[in-house]
């Protein structure tokens, strides 16, 4: 069968992630089928592989959130004018991205209209007419929508596109309290699927006051380090306090008759975790998918003849169907290709598992498996077949979160002076951990002078605060906090 499409064009990846991530990067989002460009500057196009990830996340997140009394609604992407001005941090914060829609064909709108670079102005506008007493609450909403940012001038596919997809929570509650309690479950939420789903490890913290969210009084993040040094933000949960409440009136009467405003939060979880997850477990041959978000976590490609194709391609077959029964199986059956250009095509995508069949193997009634992760190749009797590759995406799962979780584990550097710090930064080796007094004046000084910035000041790091000193002035430190350059 060789040369039957062994030359046809479609190019594999030619970059090497180490040397050169950015085009590496590029290529395996692309030659993969994965997304692609469109004619619209940072806006892609999610084809049905990147398009099962997002599902399977929206389906395992919306599971979750309603199982803590989160329900789901939807609010117009179309944002008056008037309504962005009524919080100022947050309008400030925002109108550099904000594209307005300014004309119905002709005619100039008396108001311009924004397509929502987030809700909380159209939402909170709404909601206000909704709550009245302290019946009315906790409100507690969550919207998927697509969003549109149009600030940078150099998009990467998923890890910064202009219009992206994401969950937007929305809550009110009557208590501070409740608002925190609030905060640490979605908080968990996301990173259990993040570790479940995606095999993506993160590091929880707080904000700065210069990183938060416009318009928070306090945001929190879940914080990646990707393979070429560079950390990215996560998905994120904001506390808003009273500040957009007061803005919008969302008030009510209390037990004791008093007004009250109420203590809001948002949250969102976004399509760049498909990029963060390309980028920490993809390969110099393309795509690694975890298998809980693979389209096709297994592949069936049988190897044949023309004196046995029958033969095999019936029990090739037969072993797609039974796997069919309990995992996504595909048997790649068409004879317009090699096998070698089968397997590249295959990895390249990132298919978890992939099963060759040939007549030797029939003859011993065994089947060969081949890793994605690993590409170690094994020989399973075809009567345990089904039961050894439930094993093995298991196996590929906590494998993949292992060596990303030694990663960032081994990429994270508790500095002792501000020379290391730098060093750090200017070889972008990873993640500096150092002391902070809280300063903005010290935190830009370090951006300025490294490039480094405070991803976030880790929820787990803080108990380890007694006797340090500020990495920068020398002061007492405040916060432990993560230095990297970033997306």
């Amino acid at each position: 069968m060789a040369g039957k499409a062994d030359a046809k064009e479609e190019k594999g990846i030619t970059a090497k992630k180490a040397s050169d991530f950015s085009e590496w990067y590029t290529q395996t989002v692309i030659r993969s089928g994965f997304i692609d460009y469109t004619s619209v500057s940072g806006c892609i196009a999610f084809r049905p592989d990147s398009y099962f990830v997002w599902e399977t996340l929206q389906k395992a997140l919306d599971q979750r959130f309603k199982g803590i009394g989160i329900s789901n609604a939807y609010f117009p992407m179309l944002i008056p004018e008037k309504h962005l001005n009524k919080e100022k941090e947050h309008v400030e914060g925002f109108n550099p991205e904000v594209a307005w829609v300014t004309h119905t064909g002709d005619s100039k709108l008396d108001e311009r209209l924004a397509i929502r670079p987030t809700s909380e102005t159209i939402i909170y506008d709404t909601i206000a007419k909704w709550i009245r007493s302290w019946r009315d609450l906790p409100l507690r909403l969550n919207q998927w929508c697509s969003v549109l940012r149009w600030e940078f001038k150099h998009p990467t596919p998923l890890l910064r596109s202009r219009e992206f997809m994401w969950n937007e929570g929305h809550t009110a509650f009557a208590t501070k309290e409740e608002a925190e309690e609030e905060r640490a479950a979605v908080l968990k939420i996301y990173g259990d699927v993040l570790r479940e789903y995606l095999a993506l490890p993160g590091v929880v913290g707080e904000k700065t006051q210069s990183e938060k969210f416009a318009g928070a009084v306090a945001s929190y993040s879940i914080e990646h380090l990707l393979p070429e040094g560079k950390a990215i933000q996560g998905p994120d949960t904001h506390d808003y306090g009273n500040n957009f409440s007061k803005a919008f009136e969302i008030s009510f009467i209390d037990r004791e008759g008093q007004k009250r405003y109420a203590y809001q939060n948002t949250f969102g979880f976004s399509t760049r975790e498909l990029g963060a997850m390309v980028a920490v477990h993809g390969d110099d041959k393309g795509l690694v998918l975890p298998p809980k978000v693979a389209r096709v976590q297994a592949v069936i490609v049988p190897i044949f003849k023309e004196d046995n194709k029958g033969k095999v391609l019936a029990a090739a077959s037969r072993i797609s169907a039974e796997l069919a029964k309990s995992i996504r199986a595909l048997l790649d059956d068409s004879d317009a290709y090699s096998p070698g250009w089968k397997f590249n095509q295959w990895e390249m995508r990132g298919v978890p598992i992939r099963i060759e069949l040939g007549e030797r193997d029939l003859s011993k009634d065994e089947a060969t498996v081949v890793r994605r992760d690993t590409g170690k190749k094994e020989s399973v009797p075809l009567a345990k077949l089904d039961k050894r590759v439930a094993e093995l995406l298991d196996e590929i799962n906590e494998g993949l979160y292992g060596r990303a979780k030694e990663f960032l584990d081994t990429h994270t550097f508790k500095v002792k002076d501000y020379d290391e710090l730098k060093s750090i930064a200017n070889s972008q080796k990873g993640i500096a951990q150092a002391p902070w007094c809280g300063s903005e004046a010290c935190e830009k000084s370090i951006k300025e002078e490294t490039g480094a910035k405070i991803t976030n000041m880790p929820l787990d790091a803080q108990a380890h605060l007694k006797g340090k000193k500020c990495i920068y002035c020398g002061k007492e430190a405040k916060h432990m906090a993560n230095f990297a350059k970033s997306y």
